[in-house]
């Protein structure tokens, strides 16, 4: 394509290569029994997401969040030996940090400009405040630090593209990312079958109410089956609020990569002057670099369609990697507590954002 998408390329070949590298690995053919296992995985949560458009008119449940409840399912009744242990985690690790590069490609400069500075704002004063809150509830619970940095981060931002995101940056564990997915993706389906009720009794006018949905509805998907009931007006608003509230993901992701590697600073400069490498890991880097080109226009339009798909795709394929790899008995354990603070962080975020709204008029014409 371009300079930029050769780097690119390299970079991700040279990282899949390392992975194949690492001690116990036999080259490519030992990833290739798990990989397809996802893989088969990955169609069975595809087909089920077109039986649920097909025979309801709507999607309830994306094929992400089916393949991490698929994999799961596959999980309790076989636990998969050795032999696929190496093609799961190429899977949830490696295809995953490539879904998160390919996903700069969907966001420009020019769509971050487009919102307006008191929208941007507000957004991010919500998105900020929410993880914040969020973060505090999980650890006043008893949660780990993994599992309340991705509930806050799932809840506040994107559900379960931002945890898909923000897991490989944190290192967190399978049980955690299967855990605070399936809690998010329940209480997503609630949030849009809960929200057009709550615009009547509320007496919100179209676009205040897109507004409110953009900011508190996980999903794109889900913004249009909760605003589609009120109007055409409050779709658009939503959609759009809701776009630019994913546009967060990037730079919550670099600070928290960034703070992460704060803990290692110290002993990184005891052994020498670290390299951007050492602070970002690869994918952010990678993130950050075709959102530049995307902004300076040297993707070509036609490759933007399939990059994004592209993108959805090996996420899905990383979550069924994911799904195989959760203890069901783990989750079940957690259960109350992460019910307890999924459920808060998602009311605060409803409040920050009810405030948000009225004291910047977001929602005014």
């Amino acid at each position: 394509m371009n300079a930029v998408a050769k780097m690119l390329v390299m970079t991700s070949s040279r990282h899949a290569f390392s992975f194949l590298r690492q001690p116990g690995r036999r080259g490519a053919g030992s990833i290739l029994p798990g990989t397809l296992l996802c893989l088969v995985v990955t169609a069975a949560a595809t087909a089920l997401q077109a039986l649920e458009a097909r025979c309801f008119g709507r999607v309830w449940l994306e094929a992400l969040v089916l393949a991490i409840l698929l994999g799961t399912a596959v999980r309790t009744l076989w636990a998969p030996g050795p032999r696929w242990s190496a093609g799961i985690q190429f899977s949830a690790k490696t295809l995953l940090e490539v879904a998160v590069v390919l996903l700069g490609a969907t966001i420009s400069a020019r769509m971050i400009l487009q919102a307006g500075a008191g929208l941007l704002l507000g957004i991010a004063g919500v998105v900020f405040l929410a993880i914040g809150v969020s973060y505090t509830l999980g650890r006043l619970f008893g949660l780990s630090h993994h599992m309340s940095t991705l509930i806050a981060c799932g809840n506040s931002i994107c559900g379960n593209s931002a945890i898909a995101a923000v897991a490989p940056v944190i290192g967190a564990e399978s049980d955690d990312v299967g855990a605070s997915i399936a809690f998010t993706a329940v209480l997503g389906v609630l949030v849009v079958l809960v929200l057009p009720a709550l615009a009547d009794s509320a007496h919100m006018d179209p676009r205040m109410f897109g507004v409110f949905a953009g900011m508190t509805v996980y999903a794109v998907p889900q913004v249009l089956a909760a605003t589609a009931p009120v109007s055409q007006v409050a779709v658009q608003v939503g959609t759009f609020v809701k776009l630019v509230r994913v546009l967060m993901l990037g730079p919550v992701v670099l600070s928290l990569s960034l703070a992460g590697r704060g803990r290692d600073r110290a002993r990184e400069a005891a052994a020498g002057m670290p390299g951007l490498g050492k602070l970002l890991p690869w994918f952010i880097i990678g993130f950050l670099v075709l959102v530049g080109a995307r902004s300076a226009q040297l993707i070509p339009a036609v490759l933007l369609g399939p990059l994004s798909a592209v993108s959805t795709w090996l996420t899905i394929v990383s979550m069924a990697a994911l799904g195989l790899g959760v203890d069901v008995r783990a989750i079940a354990k957690a259960g109350p507590r992460v019910t307890a603070v999924v459920s808060l962080s998602l009311l605060v975020l409803g409040a920050v954002s009810w405030i948000m709204i009225h004291w910047m008029h977001l929602g005014a014409r």
